[in-house]
């Protein structure tokens, strides 16, 4: 039997887009490892957001030039809907598997997968929480009435990452069966950072990902005015999104901060692992994520983390690996108070069980497998995958 092949839609593969351009990318290789024949379709936006992530062996990628202002302002060009549905037809796809909402690059890929009568699977990639909805809402009201629930709702299946955007899903009226299927991470090999630190050596609280409003960041800089401790820096690593650093950058100013508080800007795969491993403690103060890739690559360098409860990550307090808080600046300070406090060995004590959690729980291959058996089931090809809710069922 041939290989099945799967055809992927994306605005963008640049490393600044954050999360859902690593979690596409990898859940490809994945299914490239798996056997299946996977390509990507994707905006390329020139050298204004410099050049793409690497693809992994197996995976290959169409790009469409988005390059003129206008294009990229708009994250849309007419030639991305040519282009899509010639790979549907040239490539031979079996199923076509969307990321994201609300873009035109979605519209396109819901016309073109009703139109060629093609199982299409959507990956919202968080983008219907309460607070992304909320997020220059009037835009997205009228859009969801225009055609973003039309869209949503031929798709033969949605994708959620945890049990938590499921329920975001069906809250907004989306029948859909829902496919609940976590993102992965690769474990890096032990040891995956140093083992002890010099007593006099300043401590690192890591954060990292996209320099931007929902990732709570003005909270973190309040709860650490708070807080105050000595021996420890914050590292913010990550692209700049809507000139919201400079925003983050006032506040750190507005407490006197700037000693405490260090920018790497955006960094590059390798660097990432290498931030991982220089730090003591991981935090993400989001107010809302379907899953946080971040929590999962720093449980697996052996990280404690520190989350809010806009993101799924109960199981850090289940498997006493970190700490699950409201999204505030007190809860945070509370949190980094009682972190801060632990000596380095029960830190890493911590750090071990996150690790074992993602180790037998958050896998690309495993993502790869459920994720297969979803499509066979859309083909006719399998029966229904226990990851897969229908109707009022509630999986994952």
């Amino acid at each position: 039997m041939r290989p099945l092949r799967a055809l992927f839609s994306i605005a963008g593969l640049h490393p600044e887009a954050g999360g859902p351009t690593r979690s596409v990318v990898e859940l490809c290789g994945a299914l490239a490892r798996a056997g299946a024949e996977v390509e990507i379709v994707s905006l390329h936006y020139g050298d204004a957001t410099g050049a793409p992530v690497s693809l992994p062996p197996g995976v290959s990628v169409r790009f469409v030039d988005c390059s003129r202002a206008a294009a990229r302002r708009a994250q849309w060009t007419p030639r991305f809907a040519s282009v899509l549905r010639g790979r549907c037809a040239s490539f031979g796809a079996e199923v076509l598997h969307d990321t994201g909402v609300w873009l035109l690059t979605n519209h396109a890929a819901a016309r073109i997968s009703r139109h060629r009568n093609l199982p299409r699977v959507v990956s919202p990639r968080g983008m219907l929480s309460g607070w992304a909805l909320r997020h220059k809402g009037w835009k997205k009201r009228v859009a969801w009435w225009l055609y973003q629930r039309r869209d949503l709702q031929t798709a033969a299946a949605l994708h959620a990452t945890s049990r938590a955007e499921m329920e975001s899903l069906r809250s907004l009226g989306l029948t859909r069966p829902i496919a609940v299927i976590p993102n992965g991470v690769e474990l890096p090999p032990e040891p995956a950072r140093a083992a002890v630190r010099p007593t006099e050596a300043v401590r690192t609280v890591l954060f990292l990902g996209r320099i931007h409003p929902v990732k709570g960041l003005l909270d973190l800089v309040e709860a650490w005015a708070a807080v105050r401790a000595n021996g420890w820096r914050v590292v913010l690593a990550g692209g700049d999104e809507s000139g919201h650093r400079a925003e983050v950058e006032a506040a750190i100013r507005a407490h006197r901060l700037e000693k405490n508080f260090e920018f790497a800007g955006a960094v590059s795969a390798e660097g990432r692992w290498a931030l991982y491993r220089e730090a003591d403690l991981f935090v993400l103060p989001s107010r809302s994520e379907n899953f946080g890739l971040v929590v999962a690559e720093a449980l697996a360098c052996g990280l404690p983390v520190i989350t809010t409860r806009g993101t799924p990550w109960e199981e850090l307090l289940t498997h006493r690996c970190g700490w699950w808080v409201e999204p505030n600046a007190a809860a945070l300070a509370d949190a980094l108070r009682d972190a801060l406090s632990r000596s380095d060995a029960e830190r890493r004590q911590m750090g071990a069980r996150g690790r074992e959690l993602v180790r037998s729980r958050y896998t690309w291959s495993a993502a790869a497998a459920k994720m297969l058996a979803v499509y066979h089931w859309l083909l006719g090809r399998g029966p229904r995958p226990e990851c897969v809710a229908v109707g009022g069922e509630a999986r994952g």
